[in-house]
């Protein structure tokens, strides 16, 4: 157990700070159509190549920040289909541009649960590569939570973890 222990510390250390974390969770339940699908991509692919998103992330005291996306409709169906990536420059932001673009839709109906979006987002952040004091979750959909848990619920466990939440209609 100790050379486990050893093992994991190092590890830990090599985590680089941030000063966000943040999930991008884009609605795909069946209550989105192809265009809207699109519209959530290009909104997103098109933040991060505006100078005034960079220039806000340079303004940080790291001048970075780590960005994931995830696809999510039902309770339990959500997939992540963009890994974590640190953005601090124009380089980064447009390769992570670039592959929000790339991403193809990967989850057709299922219901909206936002409470399961929410619920999936709160997994990723200990799974991150990087490390940040602040973590935030922004849902993008067109609907209200029709299956899983309450999403009030969902909400109020990320609050109380220190998670913030943007909510993002289309």
């Amino acid at each position: 157990v100790l050379a486990l222990i050893t093992m994991c510390v190092p590890v830990r250390a090599q985590r680089a700070t941030v000063d966000l974390l943040l999930v991008l969770a884009v609605d795909a339940s069946g209550s989105v159509n192809q265009t809207r699908f699109e519209l959530q991509k290009q909104g997103y692919a098109a933040a991060f190549r505006n100078p005034r998103v960079l220039n806000a992330i340079r303004g940080l005291s790291t001048q970075s920040i780590a960005v994931t996306m995830v696809q999510w409709t039902g309770p339990m169906m959500q997939v992540q289909v963009a890994e974590w990536s640190a953005v601090g420059d124009e380089q980064t932001a447009a390769a992570f541009a670039a592959a929000i673009e790339r991403v193809p839709r990967q989850l057709f109906g299922g219901g909206t649960s936002i409470s399961g979006a929410i619920d999936h987002a709160l997994t990723l952040f200990p799974r991150s590569p990087f490390r940040a004091s602040r973590r935030v979750i922004d849902v993008s959909g067109d609907g209200s939570n029709n299956r899983g848990r309450p999403v009030t619920l969902a909400r109020d466990e990320a609050v109380a973890a220190g998670i913030g939440i943007n909510g993002l209609p289309i």
